[in-house]
């Protein structure tokens, strides 16, 4: 099968270009399955309702987050009822939400779907993720309960994503990393057949800080005192994810590719 996860969307050029050519990226690409980091995209801070919602009818199975993800208050409400709408696990027992779940996708397999967060220069208050992810998959053997099991690892230190990988590698179908907007040149088939990004980058304008219109942040590292608000640039966006080919009997990867469309880097469809 063929699965399509796409970087975080950061604000509204992010999502308005996730939105406008997910649909032809799915025809034309055969893609079976999509997964999109949202936890940007309400002007670059957190998820709203009405975009969750746009982004599912645009093609999207799911929606991972990460450390954004209870930015806008409402997500608190809807995070229980809305079943395509994941956090990171290591959450405490509590949280409102849920960090993994099964879906169907459209050629009939079953993908699990997980998002697990980082704790190095991150949140070390949160639950291990080494811990939350041998939890999570307590009783989902894949190529038995699962034929897919992605996860989406928001974290910082490309360290932790790495050594995080190395330890699902063989259990899981992919890790693929987010939260730095960067995308990684080191996309790659584990020893045991993971597939692994360290960060599959952002979608959002790249004439920019992370997303960010450039001048904020600048003045910051310059004068150490904040001028105003952080706000998305609003330049044209470059979408940024990747793409996986996943054996349908083993649930590993057999082919791992970036896909990069937009106006700043270098172009690259995954196949």
């Amino acid at each position: 099968m063929r699965l399509l996860f796409l970087g975080d969307m950061v604000g509204k050029v992010g999502r308005m270009a996730v939105f406008d050519q997910l649909p032809d990226l799915i025809n034309s690409m055969k893609t079976d399955f999509v997964i999109v980091n949202g936890e940007n995209a309400a002007n670059g801070f957190g998820v709203t309702q009405s975009i969750l919602d746009a982004t599912l009818a645009a093609g999207a199975d799911v929606m991972t987050t990460g450390n954004h993800v209870w930015d806008q208050k409402e997500a608190l409400s809807f995070a229980d009822r809305e079943e395509r709408f994941i956090r990171p696990a290591n959450y405490p027992a509590g949280t409102p939400g849920r960090g993994a779940n099964m879906f169907e996708a459209r050629n009939g397999a079953r993908v699990m779907v997980m998002n697990i967060m980082g704790r190095v220069f991150m949140h070390p208050e949160l639950d291990d993720p080494f811990a939350s992810v041998e939890q999570q998959l307590t009783g989902v053997e894949l190529g038995a309960a699962a034929d897919v099991i992605f996860i989406d690892f928001h974290a910082e230190a490309t360290s932790e994503k790495q050594c995080f990988a190395h330890f699902v590698d063989g259990r899981v179908s992919a890790v693929i990393g987010t939260h730095t907007h960067v995308p990684t040149g080191d996309h790659q088939i584990l020893t045991h057949g993971t597939g692994y990004m360290s960060d599959a980058g952002m979608c959002g304008d790249y004439d920019s800080s992370l997303g960010m219109d450039k001048e904020e942040p600048m003045q910051r590292f310059i004068s150490k005192v904040p001028k105003g608000r952080f706000e998305p640039a609003t330049g044209e966006a470059t979408i940024c994810g990747v793409g996986l080919e996943i054996d349908d009997r083993t649930g590993l990867t057999t082919r791992i590719a970036p896909l990069r469309i937009g106006p700043r880097l270098e172009n690259c469809l995954p196949w």
